[in-house]
């Protein structure tokens, strides 16, 4: 009996992460279109309130990891260029102010929009991170649109003056912080899922279908195979929230999607707002009706 009960306490849960006290915080790293940072407080609300390692296997710009700060994390993205940053962020911060540092300070000289093309295809001779650092500071509306046939990013520069590299500084600094406690992975969605256990929570941010489809990541994206990755990691004990296109242009058009049988609990919406994105496409023209509604399935 003894013995029993000694597998059963070995193999409880360790809840080392918990929402109390997380406040919204609204500095950004990376300017990317889709941020959920704005709404990352309402996000980590429907979380339970003390739970496991924290996985997020959709990092992009890391809003919601940076507004929870967890004590334990694994983030990870497909995207290697963008998962460098934030591993140099981990392991050191100086680094990431001089990439941005240089790049701004070359931006400085000349023209901007030509500085921009320059740097623009630079990264797309050889893809690397201390390029793309710079270019999603500066890339209009923060949108990542790559050609699907070779991943040439096709991005023209925003008509807005990248952040001073003193602030950004400043900011790497406080983001390193958020982030001290998190390790940083380059792999596919899948095994992030796999790798929680009972007790985790998973938050998932991935491409979607009716809204992003021009963005890195959502071209022939398989919502179906994501889904049946979550049921899998519902089986296990894992608290999986999930955010997805609900519907656009006031509400007015539906973005629907087939879910295996139970497998949510709860849905909430989460009002985004306008779409820069929509803008992008749009030529920047204003959209008075096109409001984004967000929505956030629950496993439990």
């Amino acid at each position: 009996m003894q013995l029993l009960h000694d597998i059963k306490e070995e193999n409880r849960p360790t809840y080392i992460n918990t929402t109390d006290g997380v406040q919204p915080y609204k500095t950004q790293l990376l300017k990317w279109i889709g941020n959920k940072q704005r709404f990352a407080h309402e996000i980590i609300s429907n979380f339970p309130k003390r739970f496991g390692t924290y996985h997020e296997p959709f990092l992009g710009s890391g809003a919601v990891l940076g507004v929870l700060s967890p004590k334990k994390a694994e983030a990870s993205d497909s995207f290697k260029p963008l998962i460098s940053i934030w591993q140099m962020l981990k392991s050191d911060p100086s680094t990431v102010k001089e990439w941005y540092k240089e790049r701004w300070s070359e931006a400085q000289v000349g023209e901007k929009v030509e500085q921009y093309e320059k740097i623009k295809a630079r990264y797309n001779n050889c893809t690397n991170a201390a390029d793309f650092l710079f270019l999603t500071r500066s890339a209009y509306g923060g949108v990542m649109r790559f050609r699907k046939s070779d991943g040439y990013m096709s991005t023209p520069c925003g008509a807005h003056k990248p952040i001073h590299f003193g602030t950004f500084g400043r900011r790497v600094d406080e983001w390193a912080q958020r982030v001290c406690c998190t390790e940083f992975f380059h792999r596919e969605y899948e095994e992030s899922l796999e790798r929680a256990r009972e007790g985790d929570v998973v938050y998932c941010d991935p491409p979607y279908n009716h809204s992003q489809a021009i963005l890195y990541g959502a071209q022939g994206f398989d919502h179906d195979h994501l889904f049946r990755c979550i049921e899998k990691a519902k089986v296990r004990g894992v608290f999986v929230a999930l955010s997805l296109d609900g519907s656009k242009k006031s509400g007015t058009k539906d973005c629907a999607y087939s879910f295996p049988p139970n497998l949510f609990k709860q849905e909430v919406a989460v009002n985004c707002g306008r779409s820069m994105l929509k803008r992008f496409q749009m030529g920047g023209k204003t959209l008075e009706g096109e409001v984004v509604t967000d929505r956030l399935l629950l496993t439990h």
